[in-house]
Parts: structure tokens; C-alpha cells; sequence
């Protein structure tokens, strides 16, 4: 049987942070409640697919805010998925929680349930700047979930941090930093901030009333970063992501090795089988989509093998090993220096890619540039 990567998508927050363009919504408890029941049919419309072709490797609860719901719901969902799915060998079960919200009797429940990794947005240790983005936490907060989960006895747990933000310095970054790498974190997760159209920064910055870091101050916070972390026992596995050794996300490595996933909810995104789908977005569709006992599918395409290889290279290469040239001529019986010979030659050429006898990847430089390397290996 071939593994799968779940994902579970809860659409609820408390707020809406500043920057944030997820689908998400302030959801009340009867809202909620039909929602989960709705999550659970939507699943066992894949019951029977999944339980012939897969073995679910990993789980990711994600959002929104996982943590802003009551954890009955989240407990329902993962029982429903225990009892009518192949989760013999489950490796890692993630949850997306926010210091504002997780509670010890939540996060308690969650242990109960399985979870056994943690994944706090943080954002920042910096109470001037958790508030200018419209967090509702701060960092005592934050300290407080942090002491629930290890008196708890979770071991892996990452927290997401971001760089780039309005008025930030790289002095206020590393401040940040130096006081995560004093705990006992797994992992560590580095975004910077993207104006997204349709956010409140998106429409402040248009209106000049933000300032933003230029992008040499936000590249020196990256690079800066990428140094100290790697100084404290983090390995730099992937772009934005850094991990103690073996706590790597098991889901996201499925996602960058182009593996199946599944995505339950709304505005979901899956790959299986040669085909990339999406669900809708709303409330109101995806519900009268599963009272049909219909898939609430937005968009399906079937990936041509062509686009299937070059998916397959451009998010190897967000990995800092790169890609694995046996691993591509196992998996698509070519030799990846005789299809893209060109593209590999003048990226070498640019100082954006090395290889060596097993790999190809981006160097530091290239790093930076990913976007730009990723376009020359598009059909």
C-alpha cells in the first residue's frame, strides 16, 4: 500500500491576523459543530479508495486556528478517521495551535487522541510587533503553552516564526531568536512576511502607512537566521524549515517529494493518482455538494507526466540536499542530466546550482533565487 498524507482543514479563528489571506472564519460553536459533522462525510466518501490503494503515513490538522475550536471536535474527527482508515502505522500526527488558545485541558485531550507533534504560530517573541499584526497573544502567552506541552511530555514540538515584518529590525529578529534556541524546541519554521492583495497590510502598504523592511534587510534576516540556527543544532532542511535531528515534518517532506495527500474541508488541496484537485471555498457549496454525497470539488486536473517531473524538481530543490538523481531515475526511469541539460548547465553557469555524483541542488545563493531557477524547468 502506498502512503498518504491527510490533511484536515479547520477554517476558524478568533481573528484574522493582519497579514493572513487563509481561508478562515470566526466560528461559533453551532457553526463548528455542523462543519466537523460535515468534515466526517467527506471523508468516508474517500473511505473506501483509501482503505483498498493507502496507509496513512501522516496527518496535519491545520487552518485557521485548530486550537480556537472546542477539542471534541477534533477528537470526534480523528476518531472517525482511526475507526474507518488504515492508521496502523500513522507516524506523525500534527495540530496548528496558537498560544492565545491552547489550554491545558486541550492540549491534555490532544495527547489522549494521539498527537504527537505540536505546531505553535508564534511569530514573534516581540510583544510591539505580535501586536502591530494583529496577533492576539503575547509571549507570556506563549512561554505558558509552551510549559503545558513539556509538562505534558510533548517532544516535538516546532514553532513558526516571521521575518520581514513592518518596523522590524534584524536586532528585533534575533532577539527572537536567541531566546527560542534556549528551549527545548524540534523545530523551527521561518516565513517572510508576504503581502497577499485582499489583506489589511496588503491595503495599508498601497496607503504608505506601513513600512516594510527592504528586501537586503529582509535577505539578511533569512541569511542571519540560517547561520544561528544552524550554530544551535538546527539543520537546515529545507527553505524556510529547521529541525533537530529526525524531526523533520513528516508531512510537509511528503508535500516536497511530490507523495499523495488528501485534503478534507474546505478550500483543500490534494494529490492523487495523477490528478491535483481542489475543494470550494464556502460554506454553502461544500455543504449542498456533501449533502448530494458529492465530492465538494472545486477544480480537478489531470498532471501530465511532463508536469508531474517538473513539480517532482522544483520542490526537490526547495530541499537544501536537493534532488536525489537515483531517486528521479527510479521514479521516472530518465536520467535528469539528459532531459534538463540545458537548464541544469546554465543554472551551474548563473551560480544558482551545484551538483555532485548523487545530487542536485540550489546553493546559498540560489536559495534566494528559487523562484527564478524553478521557471526554467517548467514544460
Amino acid at each position: 500500500m502506498k502512503d498518504l498524507a491527510l490533511y484536515i482543514h479547520i477554517p476558524f479563528c478568533e481573528r484574522k491576523c493582519y497579514y493572513c489571506d487563509f481561508t478562515s472564519f470566526s466560528g461559533k460553536d453551532d457553526q463548528v459543530s455542523k462543519y466537523t459533522d460535515y468534515l466526517i462525510k467527506e471523508i468516508s466518501l474517500y473511505k473506501e479508495k483509501i482503505s483498498q490503494e493507502f496507509s496513512i503515513k501522516s496527518i496535519f490538522i491545520g487552518g485557521g486556528t485548530p486550537s480556537s475550536i472546542h477539542e471534541d471536535y477534533i477528537k470526534k474527527i480523528l476518531k472517525y478517521v482511526y475507526g474507518n482508515y488504515p492508521a496502523n502505522n500513522i507516524e506523525e500526527i500534527t495540530i496548528e495551535v496558537n498560544p492565545g488558545s491552547l489550554t491545558l485541558k486541550k492540549a491534555r485531550k490532544y495527547k489522549e487522541m494521539g498527537i504527537n507533534r505540536i505546531s505553535i504560530g508564534l511569530q514573534s517573541l516581540d510583544n510591539r510587533l505580535l501586536k502591530s499584526i494583529g496577533r492576539i497573544h503575547n509571549s507570556d502567552d506563549f512561554y505558558e503553552s509552551y510549559k503545558i506541552l513539556k509538562d505534558l511530555g510533548f517532544k516535538n514540538i516546532s514553532v513558526d516564526l516571521m521575518f520581514g515584518l513592518p518596523d522590524q529590525s534584524l536586532q528585533d529578529f534575533h532577539k527572537t531568536l536567541e531566546k527560542i534556541v534556549l528551549l527545548d524546541l524540534t523545530h523551527i519554521s521561518l516565513y517572510s512576511l508576504i503581502l497577499e492583495e485582499g489583506t489589511l497590510f496588503y491595503k495599508w502598504e498601497e496607503e504608505n502607512k506601513i513600512k516594510l523592511p527592504s528586501e537586503e534587510e529582509d535577505r539578511e534576516m533569512y541569511h542571519s537566521a540560517v547561520r544561528f540556527l544552524n550554530e544551535n543544532g538546527y539543520k537546515h532542511y529545507e527553505i524556510s524549515n529547521f529541525a533537530k535531528e529526525d524531526s523533520k515534518c513528516v508531512q510537509n517532506m511528503a508535500y516536497w517529494s511530490v507523495e499523495p495527500y488528501l485534503g478534507i474541508g474546505i478550500n483543500s488541496h490534494s494529490n492523487l493518482d495523477h490528478k491535483r484537485f481542489s475543494n470550494v471555498s464556502d460554506f454553502e457549496t461544500y455543504y449542498k455538494r456533501l449533502d448530494m454525497d458529492r465530492f465538494p470539488i472545486h477544480s480537478s486536473e489531470h498532471i501530465p507526466k511532463e508536469m508531474e517531473i517538473a513539480e517532482y524538481i522544483i520542490l526537490g530543490l526547495r530541499l537544501i540536499q536537493g534532488i536525489d538523481k537515483n531517486k528521479f531515475k527510479n521514479r521516472f526511469n530518465l536520467d535528469i542530466n539528459h532531459i534538463y541539460k540545458e537548464q541544469i548547465l546554465k543554472n551551474i553557469k548563473d551560480g544558482l546550482l551545484v551538483q555532485n555524483e548523487n545530487h542536485i541542488k540550489l546553493t546559498s545563493y540560489g536559495l534566494d533565487l528559487a523562484n527564478r531557477v524553478e521557471l526554467d524547468f517548467f514544460p
